[in-house]
């Protein structure tokens, strides 16, 4: 790898390509369990797949400042496994029947049995990075899976309702960009930063998982069913009022806010279509700035990024978040 400018995301893989193959061994290998069942559903999620962005921050900001030890691949399958937990809850809470275009985990081995099995992951993921032995790592772990927590709950009490921008940015922030965050802070102290470089790194994430988030909500609205793996607008099905959603809700006239009321009441496509919400968000061009939104947290990340080192590592993570907002899926 040269130092000219990563110019695409296979790039940034191909950089890291080592490093994620032992994340996935280690995924592997620490989701066996004496519990068939739990091994069974750690296994299948793991050949899920899935971007591995989150293990791939960490790595990124970890060698940026010349981190060299394993505890990069360690906490990379921590973070990863977190996250796969995360995902598993998700589905049993919003009753999902896809994900990444297979039937969801409670769909084959029900409810009861997949609860358990993220809660299992969860602690799997703390017991690996106790041999860390740093409490700073564990206080952030400890901080992000409360963050994740709350977030949920409080998701789960605003289903149906007509929340306000702030509201939503601030779920977002809990239900992923934390997660984001995490992942660069980590990779930081395993490299030595400094506090004030810390900050930064943290900064960085959540900006990338704001963005992320935002991209993913626009996807969700607007992709087809064949390249999100999942059923489009989910989110409203699910209840959920996105970015784009909140924005042309500020803005529409009372018989369109009853139309969108409607869908997130009944959490359901009766009388009014998914084409009808769209053209909507059309009229108020509300998809443009959720999207103007998403490039707006892009940019905060890479200004976070100015007083680091120059390395083919750094300009992977300038490049990271246009890929982010790019993406189709």
């Amino acid at each position: 790898m040269n130092s000219l400018a990563l110019a695409t995301g296979k790039e940034i893989f191909d950089l890291l390509r080592e490093d994620l193959a032992a994340i996935e061994r280690e995924f592997g290998g620490y989701s066996v369990s004496n519990v068939q069942a739990i091994t069974e559903i750690g296994e299948y999620l793991r050949q899920g797949g899935g971007k591995r962005l989150r293990p791939a921050l960490l790595l990124l900001a970890a060698k940026m400042l010349n981190y060299t030890g394993a505890g990069a691949v360690r906490l990379g399958a921590v973070v990863e496994i977190i996250h796969t937990a995360t995902l598993v809850h998700d589905d049993i809470i919003d009753d999902a029947e896809i994900r990444r275009g297979r039937p969801s985990p409670n769909t084959i081995w029900g409810n009861p049995k997949c609860v358990l099995a993220g809660d299992w992951l969860y602690m799997q993921a703390f017991q690996i990075s106790l041999e860390e032995r740093n409490l700073h790592v564990l206080d952030l772990l400890t901080d992000l899976t409360k963050q994740m927590v709350e977030g949920e709950l409080l998701q789960i009490e605003k289903l149906g309702s007509l929340i306000t921008r702030d509201s939503h940015l601030d779920l977002i922030y809990r239900k992923t960009a934390c997660l984001f965050a995490v992942c660069m802070q980590l990779g930081g102290v395993l490299a030595g930063a400094t506090p004030a470089q810390q900050l930064r790194l943290r900064e960085y994430g959540r900006a990338v998982g704001m963005a992320f988030q935002i991209t993913d909500d626009v996807l969700d609205l607007t992709a087809s069913e064949l390249v999100l793996g999942k059923p489009v607008a989910s989110d409203l099905r699910e209840g959920k009022a996105t970015l784009a959603v909140i924005h042309a809700l500020e803005r529409c006239t009372p018989a369109e806010r009853a139309s969108i009321q409607t869908v997130l009441e009944q959490r359901a496509f009766n009388g009014v279509t998914h084409q009808d919400i769209i053209a909507i968000l059309a009229r108020y061009e509300s998809i443009a700035a959720a999207n103007q939104e998403a490039a707006r947290f892009a940019r905060l990340a890479t200004d976070q990024l100015q007083d680091f080192p120059d390395n083919d590592f750094k300009r992977a993570l300038l490049w990271l978040p246009q890929f982010v907002v790019a993406r189709e899926k």
